[in-house]
């Protein structure tokens, strides 16, 4: 009798635990196929999405995009340099400069 209570009392944790276990492979699973990645068969090997010659396209043009964002950002990366050097060495120029206007000091 007192297995019974202890089944009972354990069973909706035991229920919730194997939900949470298939709902995560479920969700791993899924994440996988979305990103490409390998899927394990039933004796581990790998068994690899299909690539169709739409996926391979999308790849091209996100690889295109990609190395066009990265020369933008060079481009945006000198820019700033230039900003940045305009701005700390003109207060530097510029006091030179009026103490050059001064004159020699007496």
């Amino acid at each position: 009798m007192e297995k019974v209570q202890l089944f009972t009392a354990f069973a909706p944790a035991i229920t919730i635990v194997g939900i949470a276990g298939i709902l995560g492979w479920v969700l791993t699973t899924w994440m996988r196929v979305k990103h490409g990645y390998p899927l394990d068969g039933s004796w581990g090997q790998a068994i690899y999405p299909q690539n169709s010659d739409e996926a391979m396209e999308r790849i091209k043009l996100l690889s295109q995009e990609n190395a066009q964002l990265r020369a933008e950002l060079g481009a945006v990366k000198d820019r700033l340099a230039n900003v940045e050097r305009i701005v700390t060495d003109g207060a530097h120029m510029l006091d030179r400069e009026i103490e050059q206007l001064r004159g020699p000091h007496n």
